[in-house]
């Protein structure tokens, strides 16, 4: 999965192709010579001929009955040297481990770029606005705004959150930091707030300790908005990325669809907040000049059949915010900023629909709950016309006659994304070998072996080239196939195990790729045999398309020295594809 480069050092030559393991005997693949990392361990990822020792820093090494080695070493903060040696061959690597804590000063002063607001915010009346500064410990620090003194207290106890990417190693525990009641960490926290609207311009921070006073303004400028005169917000993107917090490092919600309305409560740098709660960047949005307010009535409600799908119509006043939720047998959709007058709703004995159900959940929430005949859902889409939103719900695909004995695919139209590709490398083996390129190889296998079964078989790239995420999802939201497989081999963050990580992985977003990403996971391990790495909801491109069951596969490790021997072999390559085929067939059979 990570883009990870091959590198050989033998004096000054350096070499960094794919190909170089055919020209050296000793190869490392990963990590390159000057290494920046910030965790506490680095994995060392090469080959040499099988026969024989190598050494990193004198001490011999565990490799596979091939030569790779993948073996972890512990980093201490600044630069780490490895020396590896095989025969009369040595390659030197030098990995430099970052300290990602602001340093606390020595001195009288506060640690750079540790004061907060670093951006423009505007919040709403009575909201909390909070501060916070990394400082001399055991002073006292306080911040000036507007007419107010907001003192800051220090804290006892820090806690450190790792990464996302930490759960794909295990080690994703919260590091918990306390220190002796009479000595602070260094680290200033306070909250206040405003009642009238007006700019309180920049924020002084104030630090006094031993009859010593240092000041410093920060550049963030902090405004209280007026709720009589708030700014109203138009999506102006086919699919805007609403998210629970004011960066790309909050969690996704439901897209807004373009056109979609709403009131601006609050801001913080380039990201607006709506007034249902949801954080976009404000290059997604355009400010309507004196708009009223955007809130809705929806009276009568129908639904009508088009090709493999059905839509349900919603005529509004005005575009509102959306929101899904999926559920076993169920959809739920809550328009926000809407309420009810509904008396009347059209919806016939539809394929696929049960029953629609809706309720006032909120005095301007309105929430519609979809009762479906199947427990697997096939994607939806949502979409304004005019101030009209047009839910789509697919119908389940249908076997054509001739889907029986030996094309039981008939009539299924599946889209597969050999990952990676171009300049985008993905992981590297030990010996140079190119995920994109493994990746390419079993994706044409597998559509070999769908294409004998009768499905209809699209990919997003047949060659190596660069193709972009984006690319690959529109081709997605365009096919609309029964279902889309995003095809990958598999590596680990830098303090990950390489020789003890192994097995099958299947990543979904949307629960109704659940299913599919379940079944495939255990049919693989099954059939054939591989270890588990489990499955995993995560956030990717290619799990994220709402219009199809989406699965991102990782079908073993690239970086684990004996796995990527099996990764490697073309019969085993061959067996996967059929396995793989064979398991999408079932699932299909046993989907209801």
């Amino acid at each position: 999965m990570r883009n990870i480069l091959g590198l050989v050092v033998l004096g000054s030559v350096t070499i960094t192709t794919s190909a170089a393991w055919g020209q050296q005997k000793l190869y490392v693949a990963y990590p390159p010579a000057n290494h920046q990392t910030t965790v506490d361990q680095i994995f060392l990822i090469g080959t040499a001929p099988p026969v024989g020792d190598v050494l990193v820093n004198g001490q011999a090494i565990a490799r596979s009955p091939s030569g790779h080695f993948a073996p972890s070493f512990p980093l201490e903060l600044g630069d780490n040297l490895f020396t590896l040696r095989y025969q009369n061959q040595e390659v030197k690597i030098k990995v430099t481990r970052l300290n990602t804590k602001p340093e606390v000063p020595v001195g009288l002063g506060f640690a750079e770029d540790s004061l907060i607001p670093t951006v423009d915010i505007a919040r709403l009346p009575g909201e909390l606005i909070c501060f916070g500064a990394i400082a001399t410990p055991n002073a006292t620090v306080s911040v000036s705004l507007g007419n107010q003194t907001i003192p800051l207290q220090a804290e006892s106890q820090n806690v450190e959150l790792p990464p996302n990417s930490a759960v794909l190693t295990t080690k994703n525990q919260p590091v918990v930091e306390t220190f002796h009641r009479n000595f602070s960490t260094g680290q200033y926290r306070g909250c206040t707030t405003a009642q009238a609207p007006a700019n309180l311009g920049q924020p002084e921070y104030h630090l006094t300790l031993n009859g010593q006073t240092i000041s410093q303004r920060v550049p963030g400028n902090i405004s209280i908005l007026s709720p009589a005169q708030l700014d109203v917000a138009e999506v102006i993107v086919d699919a805007g990325v609403a998210r629970t917090g004011p960066s790309t490092d909050y969690s996704r919600l439901t897209p807004l669809p373009k056109g979609t309305k709403a009131t601006v409560t609050g801001r913080e740098g380039n990201w607006v907040r709506l007034d249902y709660g949801a954080w976009i960047k404000a290059e997604e949005v355009q400010i309507l000049p004196s708009a009223m307010p955007p809130i809705s009535l929806i009276r009568s409600i129908r639904a009508r059949q088009v090709e493999g799908a059905t839509e349900v119509i919603f005529p509004l006043q005005t575009p509102v915010p959306v929101s899904v939720q999926q559920g076993d047998r169920i959809f739920t959709l809550t328009l926000y900023n809407t309420t009810a007058q509904t008396d009347t709703i059209h919806l016939d004995d539809d394929p696929l629909v049960k029953r629609l159900d809706w309720q006032q959940v909120a005095p301007t929430q309105v929430q519609y709950n979809f009762h479906l005949k199947f427990e697997q859902q096939w994607g939806y889409d949502l979409r304004y016309e005019g101030t009209t939103l047009i839910l789509t719900l697919r119908h389940p695909p249908k076997l054509r006659s001739e889907g029986r004995g030996n094309q039981p695919l008939a009539g299924i139209k599946i889209l597969l994304d050999p990952g990676h590709g171009g300049a985008e490398t993905g992981a590297s083996g030990p010996n140079g070998y190119l995920e994109k390129d493994v990746n390419l190889v079993v994706s044409k296998l597998l559509r070999e072996e769908l294409i004998t079964k009768g499905a209809t078989v699209y990919m997003t790239r047949e060659d190596d080239r660069d193709v972009s995420l984006g690319d690959r999802v529109k081709m997605i939201n365009e096919l609309k196939p029964a279902i889309a497989l995003s095809i990958h081999y598999n590596s680990l963050p830098d303090n990950g195990d390489a020789i003890d990580t192994k097995g099958v992985g299947m990543f979904w977003y949307h629960p109704q790729a659940h299913s599919v990403a379940m079944f495939l996971h255990n049919y693989l391990v099954g059939k054939l045999r591989r270890p588990s790495y489990g499955v995993f909801w995560n956030n990717l491109a290619l799990t994220r398309p709402y219009t199809t069951p989406s699965v991102l596969l990782e079908l073993g490790f690239m970086i684990n020295p004996v796995e990527f021997e099996w990764v490697t072999n073309s019969q085993e390559q061959q067996k996967l594809a059929a396995v793989i085929a064979d398991g999408i067939t079932e699932w299909f059979a046993n989907t209801r």
